[in-house]
């Protein structure tokens, strides 16, 4: 009894069982390196003991950490959206539903590192504004700097636009029809996201993110116009006739 015991454990449904076990360790090991490796940056490029004696500081220290993360997270959900079949195919059908609650995730980390950006003015400024945050944008800008700002707050509408048409793709038959129309729109924000945090971000530049950065970027751009782009085209001539 125990030699056919031995012998089960052996077979083809544990070989199975374990192949599967070992591919999603392997898969929530990269991710959580890649977080961790956010927040070390972070660490990295601040001196923690004045921040903590600073409310602004600290609303500061909160909107750099959920805005890294939102990069990071953003380009692993390009990665796995790009290829989902061949994730689904490889790791299994978990991996889609991975997907959808990264995206939540995502999406609560940037209303985390925006409303950071409320508190950070309220603290330094003693204001409480949240439409400079939120709506304040420009055509003719200022200065540069307000440029960039008015990019973080047409990605943070995008984004809302594209998380709920994803959270509601099923809810109406216009949405199972057209909801991919507006998910493609995550292409073009991961690229404004990353201008946006280069110019106004104080980790993104520095090394070794800066190399992680680049290397992300250039990626979604391959992804974008060598797999993407007759897609892409597709899906707007599409929308432009509904």
């Amino acid at each position: 009894m125990a030699r056919a015991l031995h012998s089960h454990c052996k077979g083809p449904w544990f070989e199975s069982r374990f192949e599967h076990m070992t591919k999603k360790l392997v898969f929530y090991a990269v991710w959580i390196f890649l977080v961790l490796f956010g927040l070390y940056v972070v660490k990295a490029n601040t001196n923690l003991a004045p921040v903590l004696h600073s409310r602004s500081a600290l609303a500061n220290l909160s909107q750099r950490i959920f805005g890294i993360l939102v990069y990071i997270l953003m380009f692993w959900q390009i990665i796995l959206g790009a290829n989902m079949e061949w994730w689904t195919e490889k790791f299994g059908g978990w991996v889609f539903k991975f997907h959808v609650y990264e995206g939540v995730f995502i999406y609560l980390f940037i209303l985390a590192h925006t409303f950071s950006f409320v508190l950070f003015n309220y603290f330094l400024y003693h204001r409480f504004d949240p439409m400079f945050v939120y709506l304040d944008a420009c055509l003719l800008c200022k200065t540069s700097l307000d440029y960039f700002y008015t990019i973080g707050r047409i990605n943070f509408w995008l984004i809302t636009i594209t998380v709920f048409a994803g959270l509601f793709r099923a809810s109406t038959p216009f949405m199972r029809a057209n909801w991919r129309k507006f998910h493609v729109l995550n292409y073009l924000i991961f690229l404004l996201v990353g201008v946006h945090a280069y110019f106004l971000g104080t980790d993104f530049s520095t090394k070794p993110f800066f190399y992680f950065a680049v290397f992300a970027y250039v990626a979604v751009l391959y992804i974008i116009i060598f797999r993407k782009l007759p897609e892409l085209i597709k899906n707007f001539l599409s929308w432009v006739r509904v």
